[in-house]
């Protein structure tokens, strides 16, 4: 095997400097993610109104949801870019989090919009476990369901107890720990499905609340925003799906251009997993109106703070 030490100078530097490139493309753009998103939740922490709708609650689950899955992502990239290796025992729980948050945002989507749906066709006669103080029971089931497609996964596997590769020191990737076919077959089968049931309850929620919106001739302002804010779940599905595509991508970027491996990878990582995993939350809470409100005063209110405290 060839030694860092072997490799030319020049290729030494070029890599080094595509290493700093990407460090400082990923870092910053997720130091601001991070920053809307505590805006956001500190938002939702400080009044009550939010506390008190079933809306903001998902929503706020998603805002951690997404922030657990990017920053392990990105934490995983990190450590990966870096070649920093080490116990299996440690990696898996980075793993675990990261697919277990990948896969639950799909889930917590279509329950916002069934919880549109609900609002609209049962205003007066809501079921209970829609309601903002039962609305954990909905978000508790959907970590568990999510949580148990890794840990499924990871368990079909073919283990060998004679070898103790716990503490082995390993690159943390998902190809270490689930590299037998039939782990790929089953991670393939689950992601297929939820995205069809999930864009399935996002179709049927939307062509209803659309029908209904040409029904109503009183309150037809809510309706309409229910359909738009479905139809932007759709759209949030449609980003998270982009990672699906890598295989492709992968084939038609190898085919079109001589680059290395290892920047077809960031850039497939870059554009359609940590893009979309940006922009999903923000747009999402930038459109809300009420929300947008209280971020522009958060953000008024802080440099009169400064002021004062100079």
């Amino acid at each position: 095997m060839l030694n860092l030490t072997d490799l030319p100078l020049n290729a030494t530097s070029n890599k080094s400097l595509s290493v700093i490139i990407k460090v400082c493309v990923v870092v910053p753009l997720f130091c601001v993610f991070f920053f809307c998103i505590v805006v956001m939740l500190h938002i939702f922490a400080s009044h009550r109104k939010f506390l008190d709708t079933s809306r903001y609650i998902l929503f706020a689950s998603m805002l951690i949801n997404d922030t657990l899955q990017v920053m392990f992502s990105v934490l995983l990239f990190l450590l990966v870019i870096a070649q920093v290796k080490f116990a299996l025992g440690l990696c898996f729980p980075l793993l675990f989090i990261s697919t277990a948050t990948f896969q639950n945002t799909p889930f917590i989507l279509a329950t916002m919009s069934l919880e549109r749906y609900v609002a609209i066709f049962y205003p007066l006669q809501r079921p209970a476990v829609w309601r903002s103080d039962r609305i954990w029971i909905i978000i508790l089931v959907l970590w568990l369901l999510s949580c148990t497609f890794p840990i499924t996964e990871y368990s079909i596997g073919q283990h060998y107890p004679a070898v103790n590769t716990f503490f082995t020191p390993v690159l943390c990737k998902s190809v270490v720990i689930n590299s037998f076919p039939i782990q790929g077959l089953f991670r393939t089968a689950v992601n297929v499905l939820s995205f069809a049931v999930v864009a399935i309850i996002i179709i049927f929620t939307y062509v209803r609340i659309l029908l209904e919106t040409q029904k109503m001739r009183q309150d037809k302002v809510s309706v309409n925003k229910a359909t738009h804010t479905v139809l932007l779940h759709g759209f949030q599905l449609l980003l998270c799906m982009l990672a699906f595509t890598l295989p492709i991508t992968e084939t038609l970027i190898v085919l079109r251009a001589d680059l290395p491996p290892e920047e077809i990878a960031f850039f497939n990582y870059f554009c359609f997993i940590l893009i979309p995993r940006f922009l999903s939350p923000l747009i999402y809470g930038f459109r809300d109106q009420s929300l947008r409100r209280y971020i522009g005063k958060t953000f008024k209110c802080c440099p009169n703070r400064v002021q004062c405290s100079a």
